[in-house]
């Protein structure tokens, strides 16, 4: 199942410049999701980490990650933030930054449902360059009815 932007949009309340989800590749529903993130030059982050040497601020992949796995969650669940839900990035474990993410680059975005209970999800996830691995992260998100 392929995404596009506007349907992405349908998923997340995110919005510019914080969503970080620009395609999804793949997506089986109650397991797994490949998405994608344009690394480009003129994101704001760029101006201040660093502006001699531009790299993706390290929370910001693993938010990429929690986004591109809410997705999976808010699809698995047939919801939308416009029902009223909301999907809170409540932790992470495990996590490890392996190699700098730069302009340019294209972020593969990849999340495997461990668990749910009680509208707590746990996701194993990855995100690579090519064929390098950038991180990789277990992560936790809650799901909430917030209207």
């Amino acid at each position: 199942m392929v995404m596009d932007i506007k349907e992405i949009q349908e998923f997340l309340p995110h919005r510019y410049p914080f969503l970080l989800v620009d395609r999804v590749l793949e997506l089986e529903l109650g397991s797994y999701i490949k998405a994608f993130k344009n690394v480009s030059v003129n994101e704001q982050f760029f101006n201040g980490h660093f502006p001699d040497y531009p790299i993706m601020p390290g929370v910001l992949i693993i938010e990429a990650l929690a986004q591109a796995s809410g997705i999976l969650g808010f699809k698995t669940g047939d919801k939308r933030p416009r029902d009223g839900y909301v999907y809170y990035y409540v932790g992470s474990d495990n996590v490890r930054l392996k190699r700098p993410v730069y302009p340019g680059d294209q972020l593969t975005l990849e999340s495997w449902i461990v668990k749910s209970r009680r509208g707590v999800w746990k996701f194993q996830c990855r995100a690579h360059v090519g064929d390098e691995l950038v991180c990789e992260a277990d992560i936790m998100c809650a799901e909430r009815k917030v209207a």
